[in-house]
């Protein structure tokens, strides 16, 4: 982000035309004037106050920050003028600098200087780089080092063609992550960029690696639109979840990929569902009974336009709820109807067998096996019903 330049807060008894500081236009004046210096080092600086004052320097005192320095910092260089000298200076405690201030015997402030205390930036690191929908290039990056300069420090996004064009600067910083800055003019598709950031402070520069990308490789899109969890009929431990391709490139995810995660309602741990594919819809199984989950989907736009990088994952979609049916076990009480006849027992027995090689052998959205069970239960469902014939021919 654009370094903002600040300023040190220090007032003045008199104030005259600007211009370069004299006793001529001031009551009094400190040398040197704004210092910017690295942590660790010393500094001595002046308090020179006009002679038709009448004050002796003896009887002035500085404080740093509001807090009175030592007396046996000070140095009496001559009757209007007062030295003090300060060791192994710490860090500024805030980017506008810290305030060094000299007053008369009474307290009254009569000159004034920041004193900039910091580092020379570091590299840049961890310069990364997407693109929405292909309409943007936006860009972050982490302070070098520990992170902190302590002084006001700029950071500036470069960029340019790899193999024509010239060097651009990057100027929209207003995104809300920091340390970022989005492209949004002028962008080329199927041409390398070259992207780095430069830091510079008052104490020095210094320049991130230089990455080469697509602005193909590098695509995230808008999360799936129109998500929608429905119950599969009665199946009491399957939800059926169904979206729509992120409008913006619809056309072109030919090859998209997509996940899916759940949760319990009370719960917060999601479990991720990585082979979706490039379907838009999926079963999950597996599933409570009589239970609340809600559900997200994400898209990863791979291949589009016939890139070959991986591809970046978009944001979850927002979530949406669905219950899975009661059990009827839990319906009905602990008695069975003697009109579900052991026949019922025995499908449903059956269906708990054929459930658990499923979680087991095939869990999650296998269009494979969905549909085996789709045909197995209709092949139970015919032979249950021709028992139930049998059964009725041999009472009548």
């Amino acid at each position: 982000m654009k370094g903002v330049l600040d300023f040190c807060l220090v007032f003045f008894m008199l104030t005259h035309s600007p211009g370069a500081l004299s006793l001529s236009t001031h009551v009094a004046i400190i040398y040197p004037q704004d210092p910017v210096l690295h942590m660790g080092s010393n500094l001595t600086a002046s308090c020179w106050v006009h002679p038709d004052l009448g004050i002796h320097a003896s009887s002035l005192f500085w404080t740093l920050n509001g807090q009175q320095l030592p007396n046996s910092h000070y140095r009496v260089l001559s009757p209007t003028n007062l030295s003090v000298t300060l060791v192994g200076l710490n860090a500024s405690k805030q980017t506008s600098g810290d305030n060094l201030v000299c007053h008369n015997h009474k307290g009254h402030i009569l000159a004034g200087s920041c004193l900039y205390v910091g580092m020379p930036p570091e590299k840049p690191v961890n310069l990364t780089c997407w693109s929405r929908n292909t309409k943007d290039l936006t860009c972050s990056w982490a302070p070098g080092g520990k992170g902190e300069t302590n002084i006001s420090t700029q950071y500036t996004l470069k960029y340019k063609l790899r193999w024509y064009g010239k060097e651009k600067e990057c100027e929209d910083y207003t995104h809300t992550q920091p340390y970022s800055c989005s492209i949004t003019r002028d962008l080329h598709l199927f041409t390398p960029y070259e992207i780095w950031v430069e830091a510079t402070n008052q104490l020095g520069r210094a320049t991130s690696d230089v990455i080469t990308l697509d602005i193909l490789d590098v695509v995230t899109t808008d999360p799936p639109s129109g998500v929608t969890v429905s119950r599969v009929g009665q199946l009491e431990d399957q939800l059926s979840v169904r979206w729509e391709a992120p409008p913006a490139l619809k056309d072109f995810l030919f090859q998209a990929k997509y996940q899916i995660r759940y949760r319990l309602e009370e719960s917060q741990e999601w479990k991720v569902m990585d082979d979706v594919g490039n379907q838009t819809s999926c079963r999950l199984a597996g599933l409570r009974p009589g239970t609340v989950y809600f559900v997200q989907v994400r898209c990863n736009p791979v291949g589009i336009y016939g890139s070959r990088k991986a591809g970046i994952w978009s944001e979850w979609s927002h979530p949406t709820a669905a219950s899975t049916p009661h059990s009827e076990r839990f319906m009905s009480g602990s008695c069975d109807s003697k009109s579900s006849g052991d026949s019922n027992s025995t499908l449903r027995r059956e269906l708990k067998q054929f459930f658990g090689w499923v979680r087991k052998h095939a869990y999650g959205c296998s269009s494979m096996s969905m549909k085996l069970y789709d045909q197995w239960r209709v092949l139970m469902q015919k032979s249950h019903k021709a028992r139930n014939q049998v059964l009725q021919g041999d009472k009548s």
